[in-house]
């Protein structure tokens, strides 16, 4: 009788097991090396990298910050953590404190540098996929129509704004019709009222010189054609333990959501995007939404195992069906060709400042083919009931993009700033354009060995003093740009080891401190001379 009770509490505790090992917290508490810093996450804390010596925790199952999310730790003594799932994370008297629901997490040596543990991380992880998203995107502005149109995105003031820029000497590029150009989500038709001939809106915009791109997320309206029809095909996510379509509380509301875990959900999704191209002569699309952040319910995914994170990064991967993509939102997908955008910033120096940083911190996580938002911003709240604007915020802000993989307009230079305050932005477009080959040589490179075309100085130069280092930052191994990002017309440049040459034919010998002069219409940046 004691061995069949002993048999029979031995069968329950193994079909348990599973559920028993979900529910233990794996803790580890990583001691820092002499001098040692970490890096890694999530994308939107790029200014609080190097993590200092406390960090507020973070879940990467909860929030994503409306950006990417990567399971990936690095030092700048050498040293990683990789987790195929998500982790809590804080820091706490220079200790990184690491919560698995999964795993417990223990550092791998890799070297002695920041570099050294990325590319080791990079290679065994997250490797390049040999891949690039359209080589448009590296050499051309791209124009966004969100900041000047908001919500009422309409053909008239569309082809207004592209005639615009190019009567005010910008390059043409890729051109992104933002959000509620669709007669509703799910919907992907234009709305008539609004647009009463798309096609003939896209042909001129192709005449013009311009790819066209339209926003597009994963969310369904309900009360729908599309709504009832998904529910009926079982595309849409589930409410857990229901049959009926779960209601996602996102930025514009209630909304039902293709579950992307369905694979036949998702074929059916890219076959309504390609009839949408083939019907108005659209190039590709802005894939927005998906963040785990909203994501705040209980569901019942089609992939079992499925959770929020796998979602995101199913949603991310939808991009590598359209060659022009951009994504703001992603889980892992490092090394893929998607284009990545950090997160909408606001209109301040504050954010200005944040560029490069956060920039630094998306090519530390695997995003090498990343845009640094908006020139001047991307959250349209605060853009509103603006009176003056302040110039010399947005020509600097351009300045900070232009020698970035990727630069996107969205608030009007010609519209806001005075003739020579747009002309400046123009001349910086250009530089973007002209600097197009090289960038496009970086993007080639990290499509093959997985490094960022934008580097941290850290990244470039260790253990030389640039651990702190938020205002300048490598473009490959040539170049050391040095934007303004705080008001004025002066600067502190560090420059490394090595003979430089300035963007005004100046030479130098590193290791350098200097405060330089920088005018309105300067952009410092320093060329490596062999």
């Amino acid at each position: 009788m004691k061995r069949k009770i002993t048999l029979l509490l031995l069968a329950i505790l193994l079909a348990y097991a599973p559920y028993v090992k979900a529910q233990h917290t794996y803790q580890s508490v990583i001691e820092p090396l002499k001098n040692e810093r970490w890096w890694g996450g999530l994308v939107a804390l790029g200014h609080q990298m190097p993590y200092a010596d406390q960090l507020n925790r973070q879940d990467m199952a909860r929030n994503n910050l409306n950006n990417q999310v990567v399971p990936l730790m690095i030092s700048s003594q050498g040293r990683y953590l990789w987790s195929g799932h998500p982790f809590r994370f804080e820091v706490k008297e220079g200790r990184l404190m690491i919560s698995s629901d999964y795993e417990k997490l223990t550092p791998i040596v890799a070297g002695t540098t920041l570099k050294e543990a990325y590319l080791a991380a990079s290679a065994k992880h997250f490797p390049p996929s040999g891949n690039l998203p359209e080589e448009s995107f590296f050499s051309l502005p791209q124009y966004n129509t969100w900041i000047e149109l908001m919500y009422n995105q309409n053909q008239a003031d569309i082809l207004e704004y592209a005639h615009q820029a190019v009567a005010h000497g910008f390059p043409k590029g890729v051109f992104m019709v933002d959000d509620n150009w669709q007669k509703y989500y799910g919907n992907f038709d234009f709305k008539p009222e609004k647009f009463p001939d798309p096609r003939a809106m896209t042909d001129e915009l192709h005449r013009m010189g311009f790819k066209v791109m339209l926003w597009v997320a994963p969310y369904v309206s309900a009360d729908s054609p599309e709504f009832r029809l998904l529910e009926q095909k079982g595309y849409l996510l589930k409410a857990k333990g229901s049959n009926k379509a779960a209601m996602i509380r996102w930025w514009n509301g209630y909304s039902a959501c293709y579950d992307v875990t369905n694979p036949e959900a998702m074929a059916y999704l890219k076959q309504q995007l390609r009839e949408n191209q083939a019907k108005y002569g659209i190039d590709g699309f802005k894939f927005d939404g998906g963040d785990v952040s909203y994501m705040d319910g209980e569901y019942d995914f089609y992939e079992k195992s499925a959770n929020a994170n796998r979602y995101m990064e199913q949603w991310a991967a939808i991009g590598l069906d359209f060659p022009y993509n951009e994504l703001r939102a992603a889980w892992k997908q490092g090394g893929q060709a998607l284009v990545q955008r950090l997160g909408d910033k606001d209109y301040s120096w504050r954010a200005t400042q944040l560029l490069i940083p956060d920039m630094t911190a998306a090519g530390l996580l695997g995003y090498a083919y990343t845009c640094p938002d908006m020139v001047g911003g991307g959250q349209f709240s605060a853009f509103l009931n603006i009176e003056k604007f302040d110039e010399e915020l947005i020509v600097r802000s351009c300045q900070v993009h232009a020698m970035m993989p990727m630069m996107q307009f969205s608030v009007a230079p010609w519209r806001i700033l005075s003739k020579e305050n747009s002309a400046i932005c123009a001349k910086f477009a250009q530089l973007h354009q002209q600097m197009g080959s090289y960038i496009l040589e970086q993007a080639k490179h990290a499509s093959q060995t997985g490094e960022p075309i934008v580097r941290n100085m850290e990244y470039a130069y260790p253990h030389q003093g640039f651990i702190d280092c938020k205002d300048q930052f490598m473009l490959g191994d040539r170049y050391m740009v040095a934007p303004m990002v705080t008001p004025g017309t002066s600067r502190t440049v560090v420059l490394p080891k090595g003979k430089w040459r300035d963007d005004e034919g100046k030479t130098f010998k590193g290791p350098k401190v200097m405060t330089i002069n920088v005018p309105l219409d300067r952009l410092p940046y320093y060329e490596k001379m062999k």
